[in-house]
């Protein structure tokens, strides 16, 4: 048992002047702190006013960061009782601006970093990780983080982020969390040349020796931690696909990009049709941008449609694409194998004019590209709709195609408006719309927490389906009245642990389940979950 000073370098264990005197006695902390003995309370408002201190939101995030560190339960106690203020700071938009300066503000090593200098040797590496109890990995090989592109071994900000969330929002324990790089290298010549960078200085690893080391990779974390969930995060497309379609059924895993984007903007979507009126099955949907996230959307939308009654071909019908070369179409001969699915019997055109031949009710983007729906696209979507469904999904804020406040004005109040980072509430015409952020953090903690509950072997689609029927069940009538398609922030722990019990109920009925059924389902989901706040 740690006594003294090892408890307070210790992170998992240290409550600083959160003990009480007796504890200070018992545990050979007299002496070692001030005086004063504080509640977490007032410990979670002194950190709260050191961050309005701070002059940007990069400063926050260090704070927080280093919070992390030195008082872990203190932190979760931060995010939990003020999500709304810190999700902002600890994931998008701020962690794309940490990633890119990951290695000028770099201060306390966490996590994995696995590299080619590792072949063969990736089980011994994985063996130097302290905890043996890990149920949920969250990797990155960095090449394609939020819309900010190849940023190689800075993109440990995300698997970081990430468990931080699946911790706050589903009560995954912080021990059983953690984030790794695959740091292959980076095709980003400036970061190589930076004398700070800390990842490995060579051009990316490509071709049989890249999948062969994330084969080593997955085998060797399998036999390291057996009850492991795998989540790939921010992969490039062609892999993300490749990856997620070799494993999916040999591991516990999904990709959040694909999947768990998907749906969380199926849930949007169908929340936007108790705005619209109009009928789930019949809608038509054009997206701008065809990468993972965009066609991950389309394939559980698909599913979606299938459900409602419609015919495989009748459901592909009603999911368009436009990539930088035009309208997705049959006879293009420049169409890998994710939009090859989509391709429509239509003559080639541009945006626009994809825009008066499809005539969709919802625009989704996920272009990465910062005003790609300008005034001209949302008169259109306002032309063709009394209630333009417009999704802009690109992170962080920096990078959305268009902001709330467009959105807004150039529809004259009548856009139903999500994107996928925050914006604040906007003024028009005397009514206050509070846009809905379309946030992975809806979903992809509660499925991990069913899955780890129910000891799923795998995560299939079925379960997605569900996490978004779930998720958009939970969006309430006042928030629809302000136009937004989520809930609030608040409420997430609730949501994560609806959809953690709808998950394991999925992954017993699919006989997919290792962990014998408990009689109160939804009671021992609420269980597993760790709560930081006001415990001993």
């Amino acid at each position: 048992m740690k006594k003294g000073r090892d408890i307070l370098l210790d992170g998992a264990i240290n409550r600083s002047v959160e003990f009480t005197r007796e504890e200070r006695r018992s545990l050979g902390l007299e002496g070692l702190l001030p005086y004063a003995v504080a509640t977490q309370q007032q410990q979670v408002d002194r950190v709260m006013e050191g961050l309005r201190r701070k002059e940007n939101d990069l400063e926050r995030y260090i704070l927080l960061n280093s919070l992390q560190d030195r008082n872990e339960r203190l932190f979760y106690a931060v995010v939990i009782r003020h999500i709304e203020q810190i999700m902002p700071l600890i994931y998008t938009p701020t962690v794309g601006q940490a990633c890119q300066e990951f290695a000028h503000i770099f201060r306390r090593p966490k996590g994995c970093y696995i590299t080619p200098d590792h072949r063969g040797r990736i089980a011994e590496v994985l063996a130097n990780w302290p905890e043996d109890d890990v149920r949920v990995i969250v990797v990155t090989d960095g090449q394609r983080i939020l819309g900010l592109g190849d940023l190689g071994a800075n993109g440990m900000g995300i698997p970081i982020g990430k468990l931080a969330i699946y911790t706050a929002a589903a009560g995954i324990r912080p021990h059983q969390c953690m984030p790794i790089t695959l740091d292959v290298g980076t095709g980003n010549e400036a970061l190589r040349s930076d004398p700070y960078y800390l990842g490995w200085p060579q051009p990316r690893l490509t071709g049989e020796a890249y999948f062969q080391l994330v084969d080593e990779f997955i085998t060797a974390v399998q036999a390291r931690f057996p009850k492991t969930l795998i989540q790939f995060e921010d992969f490039s497309t062609p892999n993300a696909y490749t990856l997620l379609e070799k494993y999916r059924d040999r591991a516990c895993c999904f990709n959040d990009d694909i999947q768990g984007t998907a749906a969380v903007a199926l849930a949007g979507i169908h929340a936007s049709t108790r705005i619209t009126g109009i009928p789930f099955k019949d809608l038509r949907v054009l997206f701008l941008g065809a990468g993972s996230a965009a066609t991950g959307i389309a394939d559980l939308m698909r599913s979606a449609f299938i459900g409602e009654g419609l015919t495989p071909e009748e459901a592909r019908a009603r999911l368009c694409f436009v990539d930088s070369k035009g309208l997705i179409v049959e006879g293009r001969t420049d169409l890998n194998d994710h939009k090859r699915r989509f391709a429509q019997p239509l003559p080639p055109m541009p945006f626009m004019d994809a825009l008066d031949a499809v005539r969709p009710h919802v625009l989704i983007g996920a272009t990465g590209s910062p005003g790609t729906f300008n005034q001209a696209v949302i008169e259109k979507m306002a032309a063709l709709n009394e209630r333009p469904v417009i999704f802009a999904l690109s992170n962080p804020t920096s990078r959305a195609e268009c902001t709330a406040e467009e959105a807004y004005t150039w529809s004259g109040g009548r856009a139903v408006f999500t994107s996928g980072s925050p914006f604040a509430p906007v003024h028009y015409e005397g009514r206050e719309f509070r846009p809905g952020q379309g946030n992975n953090a809806y979903i992809f903690p509660g499925i991990g927490l069913g899955a780890l509950v129910s000891g799923a072997r795998h995560i299939t689609d079925a379960m997605f389906l569900l996490a978004a029927r779930t998720l958009a069940h939970s969006v309430e009538e006042a928030d629809l009245r302000h136009g937004a398609l989520y809930p609030r922030l608040p409420a997430i722990r609730a949501i994560s642990r609806a959809i953690g019990t709808a998950i394991a109920e999925e992954a017993y009925r699919a006989g997919l389940a290792t962990e014998p059924k408990p009689e109160d389902l939804a009671a021992a989901v609420k269980g597993y979950m760790y709560d930081p706040v006001g415990s001993a």
